[in-house]
């Protein structure tokens, strides 16, 4: 058994966003990553198409999500699942923080808007 403390959870920041890694291939997964997102307040991340499916649950606050150009407002214990190929786009509108919980399988990337990969650390 593996067990990852709170302190053992490696943040990385992107976009105005923090990704604090708690499983992925360095914590000794094997398969699947999972991480907690934490969004502020006037957060609009750029949209980007992922590889994998993604499983997003919100823990707290109010997102607005968009998946392939449909916009959906997601609010704390909500569960958004993110195809293979879809293009996503997470935008917090509200005054609050939003955090959430987040599981793929290993190796995800994303393609952004400007054409840019990205293979987030958190992921691998």
């Amino acid at each position: 058994m593996s067990v990852i403390r709170a302190s053992e959870a490696v943040v990385h920041e992107i976009h105005g966003a923090r990704f604090v890694s708690y499983a992925n291939s360095t914590s000794g997964a094997r398969e699947l990553c999972a991480w907690r997102g934490e969004i502020p307040a006037g957060t609009r991340a750029p949209a980007h198409t992922v590889d994998r499916e993604e499983i997003f649950h919100l823990l707290d606050g109010t997102l607005e999500m968009t998946l392939d150009g449909g916009t959906e407002t997601v609010c704390a214990g909500d569960t958004v699942i993110v195809r293979a190929g879809t293009t996503l786009r997470v935008e917090n509108h509200s005054t609050a923080p939003a955090v959430s919980w987040v599981t793929t399988t290993l190796g995800l990337t994303a393609l952004l808007e400007d054409g840019t990969r990205l293979s987030p650390p958190w992921a691998n």
